[in-house]
C-alpha cells in the first residue's frame, strides 16, 4: 500500500504534521517528505490551508500519510512571519474570496484596516466582501456611516453587507454568499467572527473571547489556520490569532494598483511612475477634485503610503 498516490486537500496545519481530506471526506495525518521549494517565496510555512497535495500511504492502521508533492496554487495570501519579518508565512492558498467582519461600535473597525485587507486580497487576486456586524448597535451616526461606507466601497465593486447575530439579521445572506466557495475569514477580535462560525457550526463551539485574526495584539495564541467544509456547499477557513496584516510584497511604487478606482486611471498620469502626490499631470488626483475617487479612499491611500518604507517591503 505504501506506493498508492492519491490527491488530498489540506485541512489544518500544526507545525510538523498536516489534516488532510480527500474526495471522499476521509481525513489522514500527514507530514511531508523532504523539503519543498514553492514559488520562490521564502516562507516560514511550505504547506498551508488548501492546499492540494499528492500523498503516499505511510500506515494504515494510524491513517498516516506522507506528502510527497503540491499542486501549484491558483492564489494564495501571506503575512509576515511573527519571527522574522523579512520571511512570509502562507496563511491560505487556492481561494475564492475573503470576508472581513467589521464593526462600527464596540469595537470600531478604522476605515485603514478595512483599506489594507483590501489592498492585500488585491495584491494576491482574491475577490472581498466586507460584512458589518453589530448593526443592532448603531446608532443615527453609525447607520449614517454605514450607507456612506457601503457607497464608498460599492462604488468601486465591492460587495458590502450588513448584520445582526445578536438579533440574527443579514446571517442568512451571508451564508448565502459562502455557499459553493472557499472562504478566508478574517476581522478584529470582538467583531463577532466566531460567533458567526458557531452559528453556521454549532457542534464546534470555538471560544469567542481569543480569537484575535488580523491584529490581535498580545493574543498571539496560534498561527494555524483551518478549514472546515460548509453543510449547504463551500469552505470557510478560519485563521486564529493573525497579528496587524503588514503588506508583505508591495512597494510604495505599487500601491496605489490595489486601489480600484486608481487602477484605471494609472496609464492617464503624465508620468508613468507617478505617486499621485503632488506631481502635473496627475489623474488620481484630478479624479479626487472632481468627485469620481472619494477623498477618504484617496487620503487613505496617502496614509498607508506614508508608513511604507522605501524601496523596502513593510
Amino acid at each position: 500500500m505504501k506506493f498508492v498516490l492519491m490527491k488530498v486537500t489540506v485541512y489544518k496545519s500544526t507545525g510538523s504534521w498536516y489534516v488532510v481530506q480527500n474526495e471522499e471526506g476521509k481525513l489522514f495525518n500527514a507530514r511531508i517528505k523532504g523539503k519543498f521549494k514553492i514559488d520562490n517565496i521564502t516562507s516560514t510555512n511550505p504547506i498551508a490551508v488548501g492546499d492540494v497535495v499528492t500523498v503516499e500511504m505511510e500506515n494504515e492502521l494510524e491513517n498516516t500519510v506522507t506528502i510527497t508533492n503540491i499542486e501549484q496554487r491558483k492564489n494564495y495570501i501571506t503575512r509576515s512571519s511573527p519571527h522574522n519579518r523579512h520571511k512570509h508565512h502562507i496563511i491560505a492558498s487556492n481561494l475564492d474570496q475573503s470576508l472581513l467582519f467589521a464593526t462600527l461600535k464596540d469595537p470600531k473597525t478604522s476605515q485603514g484596516f478595512i483599506d489594507r485587507f483590501l489592498i492585500t486580497s488585491e495584491a494576491y487576486y482574491v475577490p472581498s466582501i466586507i460584512v458589518f456586524n453589530k448593526a443592532d448597535l448603531y446608532g443615527e451616526k453609525e447607520t449614517e456611516k454605514f450607507a456612506e461606507l457601503k457607497g464608498m466601497y460599492e462604488a468601486i465593486g465591492y460587495k458590502v453587507q450588513a448584520m445582526s447575530i445578536e438579533k440574527n439579521e443579514g446571517v442568512e445572506e451571508v451564508k448565502l454568499l459562502l455557499k459553493d466557495k472557499t472562504t478566508l475569514l478574517s476581522g478584529h477580535s470582538g467583531v463577532g467572527k466566531s460567533s458567526f462560525i458557531n452559528i453556521v457550526f454549532p457542534e464546534l463551539t470555538l471560544r469567542t473571547q481569543d480569537v484575535s485574526d488580523w491584529s490581535g495584539k498580545g493574543l498571539h495564541t496560534t498561527t494555524f489556520a483551518e478549514m472546515f467544509n460548509l453543510s449547504f456547499g463551500g469552505r470557510i477557513i478560519d485563521t486564529p490569532g493573525i497579528r496587524e496584516l503588514g503588506l508583505v510584497d508591495i512597494k510604495k511604487q505599487e500601491l496605489s494598483h490595489y486601489f480600484p478606482e486608481m487602477r484605471v486611471l494609472i496609464n492617464d498620469c503624465q508620468f508613468n511612475n507617478c505617486m499621485h502626490i503632488n506631481e502635473p499631470g496627475c489623474a488620481v488626483r484630478d479624479a479626487v477634485e472632481n468627485g469620481s475617487i472619494n477623498p477618504d479612499r484617496y487620503i487613505s491611500y496617502r496614509t498607508i503610503l506614508d508608513t511604507m518604507e522605501d524601496a523596502k517591503n513593510y
